[in-house]
């Protein structure tokens, strides 16, 4: 089953996160971590709020002109001996990057971290056409071992513990002595380490994303924490980069202003390990380097969102800020939202690339508290956009009949002040009497979905606006 469509789970998979003991120790790391990493990081640097203005100015400047900034970057990138490939879909872009490795005899294809080929299930329909796919990314390499996709954007195996990484190296790890010693977790990065080279020499394609391609030069931009990503497109004959059409910026003075507010926003660094330019194939004296450079620009619905509300999702830089200060991926994980895109972005983005119908509980997935935008790098207001989605969500009817009656009346009432408060009144009048020992409501009639998991607080025994007109 497709990860979009595993979505329409999302309540029963919730349930079943909420249950997991080892996935809630996992989680823990995540709102200890990231947090206060992020914010010592922006404590140090007085202009950051500044510098997030200037990011969206950049960015909502090249979605303004994305055509002209796409064909600039073609060109640049064609000049500098790399080809450029169009993808209006997912299966556009499975189907250029199975055509250039089957053009080149590839058995065996290295990947560096790319959310753009999960987006495109890449993996799967590699294997399918015999092609072997790696990831060489550690967490990523972790999670292709359990069969499982990312729970996080930029960690993917922030769900799984040091036993459970143990254990599956253990699994298939076989060729290693079975007595070694697993126990420090610099001995598991040195086995997986070693496992990777040989690996890395063999691969004859290498395929790698990209946070940002620069219209300027015709690069791409990776940032990462580790070295597989240069050594996934230095060492193949083939390199293969796999981007959406939002990642172009104008300039190298833009990639600097953004390369300031991402890896602070996402990991606490002032730059990631590895920030690596990449500039067309190799050239005439170049010690190494990829003899073929590909680069592969992916649509897949973001031309759509660009021309409607949700444009300001295409900001994104893809940094997992909103999800690291998100109270409901702190409580689930990035797994029970079932889709490529989890958190609150996910909620916004994973309606617009992989249709409302499949992912309608994402962008109820929220309580609207706010933190989400407020550490966004480039200012995206993600509550309103999920807001905008639940709109929709009702405008086409695929809220369930209760709730969407529900609202119906609520509506009719809201619309009619006398009668709203007179029924506000009444509702006042017959829970307050229920509550008034304990100050609130441990189960109520039609609302067990909230009390199972949390009390309600009893209301006061008269409205706002009586108290108000008793005091004036």
């Amino acid at each position: 089953m497709s990860a979009p469509f595993l979505s329409q789970a999302f309540k029963e998979n919730a349930v079943d996160a909420l249950a997991n003991v080892e996935l809630q120790r996992a989680l823990g790391h995540v709102e200890r971590g990231f947090i206060q990493k992020r914010q010592k990081a922006v404590d140090a640097l007085p202009e950051f709020d500044a510098l997030r203005h200037e990011a969206r100015a950049i960015k909502d400047h090249t979605l303004s002109h994305l055509d002209l900034y796409l064909e600039a970057f073609e060109g640049k990138a064609r000049q500098a001996g790399a080809e450029v490939h169009w993808a209006e879909t997912a299966a556009d872009a499975r189907e250029a990057v199975l055509s250039i490795c089957r053009r080149v005899g590839a058995k065996t294809v290295t990947k560096g971290k790319s959310m753009i080929s999960e987006e495109i299930g890449l993996n799967a329909f590699l294997e399918k056409s015999e092609i072997k796919p790696i990831e060489t990314d550690l967490g990523e390499y972790i999670i292709q071992l359990r069969g499982e996709p990312p729970s996080h954007i930029i960690a993917p195996a922030v769900h799984v513990n040091r036993d459970q990484v143990e254990a599956d190296f253990r699994r298939v790890h076989t060729h290693l002595d079975p007595k070694r010693d697993l126990a420090d977790p610099v001995s598991l990065l040195s086995e997986a380490r070693a496992t990777l080279r040989d690996m890395f020499l063999a691969a004859d394609v290498g395929i790698t994303g990209a946070n940002f391609l620069v219209a300027e030069t015709g690069s791409s931009v990776i940032v990462t924490n580790e070295g597989n990503g240069d050594l996934t497109q230095i060492l193949p004959r083939v390199h293969i980069v796999l981007a959406s059409i939002e990642k172009v910026v104008p300039t190298l003075e833009d990639v600097s202003t953004l390369l300031r507010v991402l890896a602070r926003s996402a990991t606490g660094q002032e730059l990631s390990v590895y920030t690596t330019f990449s500039t067309g194939r190799r050239r005439p004296g170049d010690e190494d380097g990829p003899e073929e450079t590909h680069v592969i620009l992916l649509d897949n619905g973001r031309s759509e969102m660009l021309a409607n509300e949700f444009r300001e999702m295409l900001r994104c830089i893809r940094c997992g800020a909103c999800m690291n200060h998100c109270p409901i991926y702190h409580a689930i994980g990035g797994h029970a939202y079932g889709a490529t895109y989890v958190g609150p972005m996910g909620a916004v983005l994973a309606p617009g690339l992989f249709g409302l119908e499949n992912t309608a509980n994402l962008p109820n997935a929220s309580t609207f508290c706010g933190r989400c935008e407020s550490v966004c790098p480039v200012e995206i207001p993600l509550p309103k956009l999920m807001r905008h989605w639940r709109e929709r969500e009702y405008e086409r009817h695929l809220k369930p009949a209760a709730e969407r009656n529900g609202l119906r009346i609520w509506a009719f009432l809201a619309r009619r002040p006398k009668l709203y408060r007179l029924a506000t009144r009444i509702g006042l009048k017959a829970l307050h009497p229920f509550g008034r020992r304990r100050g609130r409501f441990s189960s109520l009639p039609l609302a067990g979905g909230w009390t199972g998991h949390r009390d309600m607080p009893a209301p006061a025994k008269t409205s706002f606006i009586d108290q108000w007109k008793a005091r004036s």
